[in-house]
């Protein structure tokens, strides 16, 4: 077969690049029967998606094209024009993207991360929102299968009237491992950090930001220790005071020392499809809390701390948890991580591609 992925959101450093790199690579690795087109859009960002292919090794072609996203999402989406064979050529399945739904001829499968754009609309920009509730429609309407990462993501795809029979749930896996201790030493001697700490990825009203730095005040109850935020402030005002450090975005060699030298990860998000961090704070030896919604229990097992993301009692109590006795959540979370490889996740993927066969 010849099967056509859209590998346009590689650049943007998110949960959705980590699936997509990790998915291609080890998709070329596995299957050696199928040619594959990986292809994608961008005016600035050519250079990243070259980059990103020159590094694979496979039975693969390129066909990378100018349209920037705002036009993607008026001829794809909105307008619906414009077959993808056009561009690419004929194929037998076409792996959609996190943004647009070209028309095609081929098997069309998609993966839906999750449906925070619908679940938290005033968090989300209304051009993007609506961008996401139209490409719903066509995946709803046109995708022959439909890959989620979880069953909580199944269950909010089934709550909005899809069809469970064509949705396939395929687990992600940890994208960080464990660093050594020379780097660990030297991630902390760059960013200056002196003191033990607790790091938190995202700086988001998703991420609960706010109600972390506030359950982190109350829980380190005069412990000489901090509280790590990675990434830029996004939707939300938060500045830097006394124990808490903002590093904003970091250089992704950095960010699997800087998890490896924490005391434990913090992520109590509002609301994740999956919880990648999840899986990176087990693969690096930290201890993990984390929510108790969404689908973030179901990727922890009994790893992690759950806890309540809404209440900042809970949030504490949990991080005074880990602290307290931070070696049994260690052994925990390695055990789990093991359960889930990007492997995994290529063969049960190929597996949904050779459904266009039956």
């Amino acid at each position: 077969m010849k099967i056509g992925i859209d590998i346009s959101q590689i650049v943007y450093g998110t949960g959705v690049s980590v699936y997509t790199k990790n998915l291609v690579e080890n998709l070329l690795k596995i299957d050696k029967d199928n040619q594959y087109v990986l292809f994608g859009g961008g005016l600035r960002r050519k250079g990243e998606l070259t980059s990103f292919t020159n590094s694979l090794k496979g039975n693969f072609s390129t066909n990378f094209f100018p349209i920037p996203p705002k036009v993607a999402d008026l001829v794809w989406n909105k307008l619906h024009k414009f077959p993808i064979e056009k561009i690419i050529g004929q194929i037998d399945v076409l792996h959609t993207s996190d943004w647009t739904e070209p028309p095609s001829s081929a098997f069309k499968v998609t993966t839906v991360h999750d449906l925070y754009p619908l679940k938290f609309p005033k968090m989300v920009h209304a051009k993007v929102r609506e961008a996401h509730k139209k490409r719903l429609s066509w995946v709803k309407d046109e995708s022959r299968r439909i890959i989620v990462p979880s069953n909580s993501t199944k269950n909010d795809l089934v709550s909005l009237g899809f069809n469970p029979d064509v949705i396939r749930v395929t687990p992600e896996a940890a994208s960080l491992e464990k660093a050594s201790e020379n780097e660990i030493k030297n991630v902390r001697k760059k960013y200056k950090i002196n003191e033990d700490y607790l790091v938190a990825i995202g700086i988001t009203p998703l991420k609960n930001t706010e109600r972390i730095i506030k359950a982190f005040d109350l829980a380190r109850s005069g412990q000489n220790i901090k509280l790590i935020l990675i990434g830029k402030p996004t939707n939300i005002e938060i500045s830097e005071q006394r124990n808490v450090r903002i590093l904003g975005h970091v250089a992704s060699s950095d960010l699997a020392p800087l998890v490896s030298g924490s005391s434990a990860l913090v992520f109590p998000s509002l609301y994740e499809g999956y919880g990648i961090p999840i899986l990176d704070g087990f693969n690096c030896g930290v201890p993990v809390v984390t929510s108790n919604v969404a689908s973030m229990p179901e990727v922890a097992g009994e790893a992690a701390t759950l806890v309540d993301p809404y209440e900042i009692d809970s949030i504490k109590e949990g991080i005074e948890k880990v602290l307290r006795g931070p070696k049994g959540f260690i052994e925990k979370g390695y055990e789990r991580v093991r359960q889930f490889s990007w492997e995994k996740t290529a063969k049960m993927t190929l597996d949904v591609y050779n459904e266009a066969r039956l």
